[in-house]
């Protein structure tokens, strides 16, 4: 297995399958257009790859606040559930914390679901804590995944 970047809209569109697993409900040609809105806003993607297979991925975003300088926000991480507990997760992770390394980023960040309890786990084992909350007011209920 391999992490590679994808350049390209057209190869994070290939993607679609994997992210489905987190959004079931998502369409093609609603993911066209959120990468349309997404990629201009500094958005990329890192994939772990099994040879023609999308095993994992993760978005991340790279940007600045002023509590804590440049940082790298990993955004959908998305293991297929036949490749969980095989060490896709850490492949994707070690080479994100290498990447914001490159980028001189101060820290890397993500949200996760609640719920969500076996993720919340590796992301300990990975050395993330949760340092706050990320609170939300939902405007438009329907365009909300």
């Amino acid at each position: 297995m391999e992490v590679r970047e994808l350049k390209t809209k057209e190869e994070m569109l290939e993607s679609l399958e994997v992210l489905r697993e987190v959004y079931p409900t998502i369409t093609q040609e609603e993911y066209d257009r959120e990468l349309d809105a997404m990629i201009p806003h500094n958005y990329g993607q890192v994939v772990v790859m099994d040879g023609e297979t999308i095993a994992g991925l993760t978005g991340y975003w790279i940007g600045s606040k002023l509590w804590c300088g440049k940082y790298l926000e990993l955004d959908n991480v998305v293991v297929a559930e036949r490749y969980r507990s095989k060490g896709v997760g850490k492949m994707l992770f070690d080479y994100m914390e290498e990447r914001a390394k490159e980028e001189k980023c101060t820290m890397l960040a993500l949200d996760s679901y609640t719920t969500n309890f076996k993720a919340h786990k590796f992301f300990y084992g990975q050395g993330f804590a949760p340092r706050g909350f990320h609170f939300i007011n939902i405007l438009d209920k329907s365009k909300v995944r």
